[in-house]
């Protein structure tokens, strides 16, 4: 089935698999995300093992999602590996998300009414369509999907994500679902995962 942007569905209701998640830009394609269903698309996972050490750049992208999972698959991320052996909806193309696409996950989607952290540049998503700009207090709210919210059946833990874009050689962004923070941190340390699909929009 093809989608246009003028086609797309309000954000958290069902979409091609999952829930419609916003549009993204990965270099001159449109893209729309449709984030898994919660009880078969969601996990707690490292990036990749504390055993090894000095792990080349190879997921640097911060739109293009599969890209950066098959890649850090070849590094032997257990959360890749993860993620790219979903059959959800009868659909085998998810990934972890990359840093702008966990962005819309919380600019979109927000679970709670915690106040949204405001240091330094989180929230900034040049891959975004719109393109999105840094939080600033009040900007943020709680999602008004019910299903998405604290306690529904659909609701981001509230807890920090990983995205599949590397930050280091060692590190990873991070997607924090309480205020918003947006940091590195360490690839070998256990985190939240939740599948995304991204599908090509037609003109």
């Amino acid at each position: 089935m093809s989608f246009s942007i003028q086609s797309l569905p309000a954000h958290g209701t069902p979409f091609a698999g999952g829930f419609f998640g916003g549009v993204v830009r990965d270099r001159e394609q449109l893209l729309a995300l449709a984030w898994a269903p919660k009880d078969e698309g969601v996990s707690r996972q490292i990036l990749l093992p504390e055993s090894r050490k000095g792990y080349p750049l190879v997921a640097l992208s911060c739109s293009d999602s599969l890209g950066n999972t098959r890649a850090l698959a070849e590094l032997g991320s257990p959360a890749a590996h993860w993620a790219l052996g979903l059959r959800i909806g009868g659909f085998e193309d998810w990934a972890l998300p990359a840093r702008d696409v966990l962005e819309l996950g919380y600019r979109h989607l927000k679970p709670g009414d915690y106040e949204t952290c405001c240091s330094f540049r989180d929230g900034d998503n040049p891959s975004s369509v719109p393109p999105g700009y840094p939080y600033f207090d009040g900007q943020i709210l709680q999602t008004e999907v019910p299903d998405f919210r604290t306690g529904g059946a659909q609701a981001f833990e509230e807890r920090w994500h990983h995205s599949s874009t590397q930050a280091g050689s060692g590190s990873a962004w991070y997607q924090h679902f309480i205020n918003g923070i947006q940091r590195p941190g360490n690839v070998s340390v256990e985190g939240a995962v939740r599948a995304v699909r991204l599908i090509p929009l037609s003109a």
